[in-house]
Order: structure tokens, then sequence, then C-alpha cells
């Protein structure tokens, strides 16, 4: 799916005073580069970027339209307000379709596992993977199916490397979800007793601090 977003360039170099101005109008500024492009300051209104975004996914292709002239995009890096959320800057990178790009794809899982109908506890140690791929071809996510899962299978880049029409770039031994037993009593006895452990306070340093002060 492609988004739309008509942006405004504006001069580079512009003081901090003048971008805190623009985000406090609901726009963020920007720069676009890449493809048949020399580097460019933009503005683009965060409303329509946030809506853009949720139309097309982070890895979506971005139709942005400079003054009239419209280049095919992807959101290439940004920044982000700590406490706000909002957007501070934005990166377009000016993109040739014909051309296969490296881009994160999100892991999701379908289907319940037969280890945790079991009572095994899935685990997703990675929920990314870097693909290379056509950006008219670029997935929302990679959806993997657990359901033949059982207690102690894991799922890796190996298993699934045959199932996707696009190469993924980690080695076939990134696991990417695995189902192991669910912890005995014993276990958790164990590792409550650690974690009690661990948030004790430390009263030897203090000790011999109060006899140096003596």
């Amino acid at each position: 799916m492609t988004g739309k977003i008509t942006a405004q360039k504006r001069e580079g170099g512009q003081p901090h005073s003048s971008l805190t101005q623009l985000r406090g109008k609901g726009e963020v500024p920007g720069v676009v580069y890449g493809y048949q492009v020399d580097t460019m300051p933009v503005t683009v209104s965060e409303i329509d970027l946030i809506k853009t975004l949720r139309e097309s996914g982070r890895n979506g292709v971005i139709s942005l339209d400079v003054d009239g002239k419209t280049l095919n995009v992807v959101l290439s890096d940004y920044q982000t307000d700590a406490l706000k959320g909002s957007f501070k800057h934005v990166d377009f990178l000016a993109i040739n379709m014909s051309d296969e790009l490296e881009v994160s794809a999100a892991v999701h899982t379908t289907g319940e596992s037969a280890g945790e109908k079991e009572g095994g506890v899935l685990n997703q140690p990675n929920r990314e993977v870097t693909i290379k791929v056509k950006p008219s071809d670029i997935p929302d996510a990679l959806e993997v199916d657990i359901a033949n899962l059982a207690i102690g299978d894991t799922l890796t880049v190996g298993d699934i490397r045959g199932t996707v029409a696009y190469q993924i770039l980690e080695e076939d031994d990134f696991i990417l979800v695995s189902v192991t037993a669910p912890r005995t009593d014993e276990e958790l006895e164990s590792l409550d007793t650690a974690t009690e452990a661990e948030a004790e306070p430390e009263v030897i340093g203090d000790s011999a601090a109060g006899k140096d002060n003596e």
C-alpha cells in the first residue's frame, strides 16, 4: 500500500528556535535524499505523517509530493520527543521501485502452539528480521505458523526461508520462536530466593564506613 504526503521545501541550517516554531504549528522538519535527489530539507504535516504510517506501515512506500514533483520514498529514520511522543525529525529515502531494499520486518506468530496447550512457555527472542525485497513487495509483517511447535521445539530462519518470496538476511540458526517446559515449583522457589537476595541491602560497606569515621 502506498500513502501520500505533501511536503514543503525549507531552508537548511535553520536555528533551533525556528524548528521549534515549526513543530509548534504541527509541522515536522525533515530531509529527503537518495535516488536521483539532491539532499533537500523539507517539512511535512505531523497529522498526515501519522495517518500515512498507520495506513501504509513503517516500511510502506510513500508518494511524497514536493512542490509538484512526486517522489517514491520510505521512512529511513526518525526522532521523537521522549516526553510527548511527537515527531521531531524525519528522514525520507528516495528509492528506485525496481531496486531491492534492506528493511526490517516484524515477526508475527499465528496459531497456538501444541506446546502451549500442554503448559509450555512460548518465547520469541527475536521479533524482527532484516529482509531484502523490492519496495512494492515489502510485507506488513513476516507471519510464522507455530501450531506444530511442541515443548522443546524451536523455529528458526532456516525453517521458513523457503516459504517466503524474499531474501532473509539472518543466518539459518537465528531463532524466531521456541517453546520451553514450564518451570517447576523448585525452580520458581529458587528464582524467588535469588531475587530476594539481590534485593537485600548491602550492610558490609556501611559497617566499614562507620569504623573509618570513628
